[in-house]
């Protein structure tokens, strides 16, 4: 075991644990970052291709090193993945790569964290950053064991080559679902299944991007602000694009289907359709079964309110705003995490 002992170790490099080290290193503690994977990326390099963020460069910045790009430029994949290499280069963080975090001890208030290499890292503290978007969600819906097509979920899928001419179903009512329906209907067959309609919110209102009404009027950095984000957050932010799409029935949209059969789906008026692939674009759930030792998550693995006071959390979505699991709502909830356990050191 490691002697040393470090004020506090971050959990996972990706966006989160990056903004949680920037506000560590700025507070001038002892700390290191354990990622999993061989980059400091987070989820971000295994996305789809086509994905885009739908807040523009100057509202998806970390802190301290503004993201390029105008007001009217929506960043890719692949310029995040470059963002967030450069970021971390900038700053020079003591990052762990290949440390994937596999269980947290307590001892005299010193946590242990073992690592599936072997190691074993001492701290006061520890921030969670190991990501809201790791562990796919995918419901169980009567039937799904037969059907012989293929099952997938978004987080698998990469880009509409090898689906053409298919019947695919896409599932969910999102802006990931609609992005990836609407990438395959060019050359598939594509029905959106969603359990209400989808709801389109403008993405441009009097000429200005959502992201710069929401931050002068301040909806996402009040309490109130969040609750009432949160009573309107369903819906996808579009253009116009998207919802042309689907007017024009590329892809269709529909009710979801209630069962799977071995070669496709029923629809709810208990139509029968074969089916090639069905797409889950249906979320994910938390990653935190490292810390299941620990008595700070319940037997579903979702946080209790009142967990340990050196444990904190970044990336969770609604954490403190309806930004918190997005690159530009990263920093703000690290600085607070921060600001918080340097206090209790």
């Amino acid at each position: 075991m490691k002697n040393l002992v470090y004020d506090c170790i971050v959990i996972g490099g990706g966006q989160s644990g990056l903004a949680a080290a920037y506000y560590l290193q700025e507070a001038k503690r002892n700390f290191i970052i354990l990622e999993k994977s061989e980059e400091h990326l987070g989820s971000w390099a295994n996305y789809y291709d086509s994905l885009t963020l739908f807040s523009p460069a100057p509202y998806s910045s970390l802190p301290g090193l503004p993201f390029p790009g105008g007001a009217n430029v929506y960043p890719t994949r692949d310029e995040v993945v470059q963002y967030l290499k450069s970021y971390a280069a900038t700053y020079h963080f003591p990052i762990h790569s290949r440390q994937e975090v596999i269980k947290v001890d307590k001892e005299s208030n010193i946590y242990t964290v073992h690592t599936s290499s072997g190691e074993q890292f001492r701290t006061q503290s520890i921030i969670c950053a190991s990501g809201a978007f790791v562990n796919p969600h995918i419901p169980d819906i009567p039937g799904m064991h037969e059907f012989k097509g293929e099952l997938l979920h978004a987080k698998d899928y990469r880009n509409e080559k090898e689906f053409k001419n298919k019947r695919i179903i896409v599932v969910g009512g999102g802006n990931s679902a609609v992005q990836i329906a609407v990438e395959l209907a060019k050359t598939a067959h594509v029905t959106i299944a969603s359990r209400s309609p989808i709801k389109f919110k403008p993405q441009v209102i009097a000429g200005k991007d959502i992201h710069f009404w929401l931050t002068i009027l301040r909806l996402d950095q009040s309490n109130w602000g969040k609750r009432l984000l949160q009573k309107s957050s369903d819906g996808v932010l579009d253009t116009g694009i998207y919802k042309n799409a689907i007017d024009q029935g590329k892809p269709d949209a529909k009710l979801m289907f209630k069962a799977f059969t071995g070669n496709g789906i029923v629809w709810a008026d208990e139509t029968r359709e074969n089916v090639d692939t069905v797409i889950f674009a249906t979320g994910y759930i938390p990653n935190f079964e490292y810390l299941s030792g620990l008595n700070v998550l319940d037997a579903s693995g979702v946080l209790l309110k009142q967990s340990d006071e050196r444990i904190h959390f970044v990336g969770i979505p609604w954490q403190t705003s309806f930004a918190s699991a997005t690159i530009r709502g990263s920093g703000k909830d690290a600085k607070k995490a921060v600001h918080s356990l340097v206090k209790r050191l």
